[in-house]
């Protein structure tokens, strides 16, 4: 996260308030490209001012005097700002005004914070990840307004009991169109996962000395990933379709079956990414978009092929990039399409083909989890778990193959010799 903020002190003349050739002065303060203005209940003729240093012209006395002034507001704003600093508060030209006029500066208020926070990510957070941190802001600022009849809180008025109402608004909130079902365990769970990072970030800032959500629980519903089953990934390999759209995200698609990688990361590979690994075959070398977690890949037959196949396609030249592409939006829409021609009944996305590497590909065939963890770009095991799902047919290999090992160590039984 951003600490650090850009801040400036401009003298300016407002020529709107011009009169006889006379106007006057005010003081712009500046922190992140916004400003506020504060009247000095001064006043210059336009021609002894010099607009570009922001101070009046000449050595006279009545020049220095003004000068001497306009140097003590700069400093005095100065101090306005280290102090600020200095207590962790929010830093905006507005809390900068109210110190230097005298009125206090208010404690901080929920929605602030939250605004606080959204402005600071903007640069750090993937706009799919943002947005949700402002659905977020939403449904707490509609239950602040329903239920506590106010238009927003401060920090210090929040407890464990604003947390369970708030989770117990959520279970029942519907749209006023009523378009939309309430929302579900998990994506209630997700909104309050967002909710707690942004108190973090308050109470990291010393904004708050308390953590409400010390005693709070999340509890998330465990969920099963869905994946392809090798006879499902091979019906839709040998499937060929009329239109060359559907054939190509197919493609797509079943590239990432065999490496792994999310769409993001797909759609990132240039030729620069492919490399020759330790076994001198071709191997992907890249980075994970997500976590910027290095990830190398051996590149199987089916996606070697994949990268043969499109190398002189039209956008592939022109782009410069490993790859031909959609949006992630358009390309899911499609895989819907080649879902249903396929008799595949299943929500079929391009993350599908993520799990369906980890499950399907990798484990079904006996790659070790903690293989199949390094390829995926995990830095838990335990994330691995939750992705590569071992089905059925694997569990009865093992139990077939511990039985092969059972019966050929048992000790067969002697026979006795004739006596």
């Amino acid at each position: 996260m951003r600490t650090t903020n850009t801040f400036g002190i401009q003298f300016i003349l407002r020529m709107n308030k011009l009169k006889n050739g006379i106007a006057p002065i005010y003081v712009r303060i500046v922190v992140d490209r916004q400003r506020v203005e504060i009247s000095l209940k001064k006043t210059i003729a336009v021609e002894n001012w010099n607009d570009s240093k922001g101070i009046a012209r000449g050595s006279n006395l009545e020049a220095r005097k003004l000068n001497t002034y306009l140097e003590q507001v700069r400093s005095r704003l100065t101090e306005c700002y280290q102090e600020l600093l200095l207590k962790k508060q929010i830093i905006t030209a507005d809390a900068i005004k109210n110190i230097f006029c005298g009125v206090k500066e208010k404690e901080n208020t929920l929605l602030s914070v939250f605004d606080y926070h959204n402005k600071e990510m903007k640069s750090t957070l993937e706009w799919g990840t943002l947005k949700n941190y402002f659905t977020t802001r939403r449904y707490i600022e509609e239950f602040i307004q329903s239920q506590m009849k106010t238009s927003d809180i401060y920090l210090s008025q929040l407890n464990y009991k604003f947390l369970a109402d708030f989770e117990r608004f959520m279970r029942g909130y519907v749209t006023k169109d009523h378009k939309n079902s309430p929302c579900g365990q998990n994506t209630i769970m997700k909104h309050i996962e967002r909710f707690r990072k942004v108190i973090n970030m308050a109470i990291k800032n010393e904004w708050l000395e308390r953590d409400p959500f010390q005693k709070f629980k999340a509890s998330f519903t465990r969920t099963t990933r869905e994946f392809l089953t090798a006879d499902e990934l091979s019906i839709l390999e040998s499937r060929q379709f009329s239109l060359d759209r559907l054939n190509m995200v197919r493609d797509l698609f079943i590239f990432s079956c065999y490496t792994g990688l999310a769409y993001i990361d797909v759609f990132e590979l240039t030729p620069h990414n492919i490399v020759r690994g330790i076994d001198g075959e071709y191997w992907i070398s890249t980075k994970r978009h997500k976590t910027d977690i290095p990830v190398r890949i051996p590149i199987l037959p089916v996606p070697l092929a994949i990268i043969e196949k499109y190398k002189n396609h039209p956008q592939v030249l022109y782009t410069a990039k490993l790859l031909p592409g959609y949006s992630n939006q358009r390309l899911n829409s499609y895989l819907k399409e080649i879902a249903d021609l396929c008799g595949i009944d299943k929500p079929l996305t391009f993350h599908i083909a993520r799990h369906t590497f980890a499950t399907t590909v990798t484990l079904t065939n006996g790659v070790p989890i903690e293989t199949v963890s390094k390829l995926l770009g995990h830095t838990s095991i335990k994330t691995t778990q939750i992705y590569a799902k071992v089905i059925e047919q694997k569990i009865s290999d093992d139990m077939t193959n511990l039985r092969l090992k059972l019966n050929d160590t048992k000790p067969k039984p002697q026979k006795l010799s004739a006596q």
